[in-house]
């Protein structure tokens, strides 16, 4: 009874001190800046390949896009598993829409319609280029379509943007393209 009475004792004296070092570990500087942030665009892996949002925003040629992502509030959705195909507009394609037309996206009384634009630029799958076909038709996350032509050997979508390169993400790929495409009127 006494060598039972005491195997109880150093298992609950082990447990006390491993619950006392989770509780300290959990101060540990891997989770420190983390308490108000959620989702899994707040994971910290600087050794795995990075998600479609991480891909855009650590380009310095996509911040016109990473802001209105921001302000469209798609950060959480666009970090998720996935997959996704995301067709990453360039910042000299933004500067060919009208400023004060870009600029009014950009606020808050707009932001159905700048979602609606983004989504517009997401189809849920990992379409590598070379699975495009000319005529082939994408649904988007919209609901509506983008069409793929095939023009001298490059890709276009909706004849109006060119791929101009794919980037492989962790949960999909990056077509970065040269035009902004618009939604069709509804």
């Amino acid at each position: 009874m006494k060598k039972y009475f005491s195997s109880i004792v150093v298992v609950v004296s082990l447990l006390i001190t491993s619950c006392s070092d989770v509780k300290n570990n959990n101060n540990n500087s891997e989770t420190q800046g983390f308490e108000h942030q959620g989702g899994q665009e707040a994971v910290v892996d600087d050794e795995s390949q990075k998600d479609v949002v991480k891909v855009a925003a650590g380009s310095p040629d996509h911040t016109t896009l990473v802001a209105a992502v921001k302000q469209a509030e798609l950060i959480t959705s666009l970090s998720n598993a996935g997959p996704f195909t995301v067709f990453a507009p360039v910042n000299s394609a933004f500067d060919k829409i009208d400023k004060s037309t870009l600029d009014a996206l950009m606020t808050d009384d707009k932001k159905t319609d700048l979602q609606n634009i983004l989504q517009y630029h997401v189809a849920v799958a990992a379409l590598k280029a070379e699975y495009f076909r000319d005529g082939q038709s994408l649904g988007m996350v919209n609901g509506d379509n983008v069409t793929v032509n095939i023009v001298d050997g490059k890709i276009r979508l909706n004849n109006t943007a060119t791929i101009i390169a794919s980037i492989p993400a962790s949960n999909g790929i990056v077509h970065v393209i040269d035009a902004v495409l618009l939604p069709p009127a509804k």
